[in-house]
């Protein structure tokens, strides 16, 4: 008879059917191991809702998280739950939620972008450029490859990257 697979390998399956990216399902499985230790161990099946909403607050009272933290420790228990073991929803209510960030990010403007991007050479330089330029993630710049670029139709096919709408 076959032994039982891991948890967090079961949750690499699930990640990679279901075509999350690496970093996504990375992140997923430290979220999860993270949420195991904190309930000494105990396996998922055994922890309900409760122990979620107690393990998310946690994250936002005694370590201090970001929200968009937060937000993605309760989106890789809700894979966890939903995807990997099965189970129906859980009734998430009354987390303590992790505080927005009062700050404004520091944006370049278009000159700025452009000065720092003259100032790389080479293969730097076409990255940065392309990220800029096209919107590109970084690992969407690296992945492209000479026959993704259409010139003459000013295109480029992104290959392996996150959908979204991208305004032109």
């Amino acid at each position: 008879m076959m032994a039982k697979r891991k948890l967090l390998d079961q949750v690499s399956d699930v990640a990679r059917f279901r075509h999350l990216s690496l970093r996504t399902e990375e992140a997923y499985r430290n979220w999860i191991k993270r949420y195991i230790l904190y309930h000494g161990k105990r396996h998922p099946k055994e922890l309900d809702a409760e122990h979620v909403r107690s393990f998310l607050t946690h994250l936002a009272v005694n370590e201090k998280v970001a929200a968009s933290t937060q937000n993605q420790a309760f989106n890789a228990l809700l894979f966890l739950y939903r995807q990997v073991l099965k189970t129906e929803p859980l009734n998430i209510e009354g987390v303590e939620r992790a505080r927005h960030s009062r700050r404004l990010p520091v944006v370049f403007t278009k000159a700025e972008a452009t000065a720092v991007i003259a100032k790389m050479k080479g293969e730097h330089q076409l990255i940065a450029g392309l990220l800029y330029g096209a919107g590109l993630r970084i690992m969407e710049a690296v992945r492209l490859r000479v026959k993704d670029i259409d010139f003459g139709r000013g295109e480029i096919t992104v290959r392996d990257g996150s959908p979204r709408e991208i305004n032109l």
